[in-house]
């Protein structure tokens, strides 16, 4: 087996050696743009996710810096998502924060070995049903955890449970705020009717709006009504205080080991979470701009991000589709774009922490809804009844296993139902049929001679249709020609099958030939040693020659 290379190739290195001004200034202006779109999402999910929300700016900041610099796609633009809430918000209420920062950075370390080590192409082994069942359920969760703040209600820390969390919503529906609930409704009105660029005319006013994201819009306007108006809604001055100015020095979270021992399965699931998002989200964008990013070098930029991201005080990082999208329709040109992105953050927080203080939380629960509305596949969903009760089962369960339980236990259970499903798929098209020897040899004498066709793959999950000529009730003819043309794979449960049935046959003087082998299955059989127990002369390269030596040997 070849060793395996290790290769650090930064996108960022390769595209700057055709750089020109022209491409700065795309950049430029795409980075500004994603900058825009990223910070009210930044905060939004670092609440959502249990932190406090100068930790989401952080982690786009840190994150950004990171997998811009460093990772293997052009237009990639990292951060905090949507998709981590729900796991994040459990892991940080049953360990801490502290631990939730170091379960993160172990997911980093697990992320840049999956890279260092050329395993990027493994994610892509995920079947599409698991990855829309728990997108689907991460955006149940997403909702249902900001109805608490959409409607204002006072509810005291939200527990992690999903059945928990409906009781305590259900049984506090009487403090809702009405002032909040205004605001949130106005902020989803204004999200959803705020006008879209102009492909038609993009010199009219349709432009300039699409520069300036709805939810930035609704933030300052939302926080400008609170300031104005003296509403009495929570903000996040009045839950979080004022945000701090800044990216803080690098720290180490305080651990112990006792603790961080549990912390293994959480870490491994923010790494499985993090590599799928990020890589989708890096095929997504190399078909919008005719690219192909390096999964190995993205998952290594992935895992430096997660490494360095706690250290600031930030969470989880990995690729948002969201915002990758935003930065190719912006017109990015290179990674110096998610560089751009990452230094605007870094600016505003500097110089607008301050004013963060009055915006409605109720305005911020808006922005998520409407997140979570999105991430949902309303088409696949709408299309589920076309599709098979495999495909079906697997999304539907691990939707249900994502809002009930959590995503570790979802995927788990998706992939051994997936695993399940396809080895009886593959199993129900492997045959070994009774084929009529041709006419040439029906006038012959010749002692008994049977011959099947063997069809699909000879393993584990369908060796029992080749166990079945061994059945007592029907004895076997003096020879056995089994036709292998169409047998395209062999385990060693089918080999094992196939001894038995030469070793039964071999007890009455009887006789096994194989023909027509292809070239897996005729690997296994000559490196196993069975080719010299069955007799090289009982292995023919094709059906007729099988029959021929067959028949001429019966001669007398």
């Amino acid at each position: 087996m070849p060793a395996i290379a290790f290769a650090f190739r930064p996108r960022l290195w390769t595209s700057l050696k055709a750089y020109r001004r022209g491409d700065f200034a795309a950049d430029l202006g795409a980075g500004i743009t994603v900058a825009l779109v990223a910070l009210p999402l930044a905060m939004a999910f670092a609440i959502a996710s249990g932190v406090r929300p100068e930790a989401g700016i952080v982690t786009a900041v840190v994150g950004g810096l990171v997998v811009s610099l460093f990772g293997g796609s052009k237009v990639q633009i990292a951060g905090p998502a949507g998709a981590f809430v729900g796991m994040l918000y459990g892991i940080a209420e049953k360990y801490g924060v502290a631990n939730l920062l170091i379960a993160t950075m172990m997911a980093g370390a697990i992320l840049f070995a999956l890279g260092a080590l050329r395993l990027g192409t493994l994610v892509r082994f995920i079947p599409i049903s698991i990855v829309i069942g728990f997108t689907t359920g991460i955006a149940i969760i997403i909702g249902l955890s900001q109805v608490k703040d959409f409607l204002g209600l006072a509810t005291g820390k939200m527990p992690a449970n999903f059945f928990s969390q409906i009781s305590v919503l259900w049984a506090s529906l009487p403090s809702t705020n009405l002032t909040a609930l205004a605001i949130g409704l106005g902020c989803i009105l204004v999200i959803v009717l705020w006008p879209a660029a102009s492909t038609e005319h993009p010199g009219n006013w349709r432009w300039l709006t699409a520069k300036l994201p709805s939810t930035v819009v609704v933030l300052v306007a939302s926080a400008f009504a609170v300031w104005a108006l003296e509403l009495k809604v929570e903000t996040i001055g009045t839950r979080f205080g004022e945000l701090p100015r800044g990216i803080p020095l690098p720290r180490a979270p305080a651990f112990d080991w006792s603790t961080v021992q549990n912390l293994l399965a959480p870490a491994i699931a923010i790494a499985l979470l993090g590599a799928i998002e990020s890589l989708l989200c890096a095929r997504v964008a190399d078909g919008m701009i005719g690219d192909r990013h390096d999964p190995n070098q993205e998952l290594m930029a992935q895992g430096a991000a997660n490494l360095l991201s706690p250290l600031f005080g930030g969470i989880a990082v990995t690729g948002t589709i969201a915002r990758t999208m935003t930065n190719v329709r912006s017109g990015a040109r290179s990674p110096v774009a998610g560089l751009v992105h990452a230094v605007t953050l870094f600016l505003v927080l500097a110089a607008l922490a301050p004013a963060a203080a009055y915006i409605p939380l109720s305005a911020l629960a808006a922005v998520l809804l409407w997140v979570a509305f999105n991430m949902v596949a309303w088409r696949e969903l709408r299309a589920l009844r076309k599709f098979s009760l495999f495909y079906r089962s697997i999304l539907i369960a691990t939707l249900t296993l994502t809002v009930v339980f959590d995503l570790t236990v979802a995927v788990e259970v998706g992939l051994v139902l997936s695993s399940l499903f396809y080895i009886y798929r593959i199993s129900s098209l492997t045959s070994v049929q009774a084929v009529a020897l041709p006419a040439r040899y029906a006038t012959r004498t010749a002692p008994h001679v049977g011959v099947w066709e063997v069809f699909g793959s000879i393993f584990f999950g369908s060796v029992g249709k080749l166990e079945s000529l061994l059945d007592p009730a029907r004895p076997l003819p003096d020879v056995v020609v089994l036709a292998m043309g169409k047998a395209i794979n062999c385990d060693t449960t089918g080999l094992d099958a196939l001894e038995s049935l030469h070793a039964a046959l071999a007890r009455r003087d009887g006789r096994l030939v194989l023909a027509d082998l292809n070239e897996q299955p005729a690997s296994l059989i000559h490196r196993s040693g069975f080719a010299e127990a069955l007799g090289r002369e009982n292995i023919f390269p094709s059906l007729e020659a099988a029959l021929d030596d067959v028949f001429r040997k019966a001669q007398p």
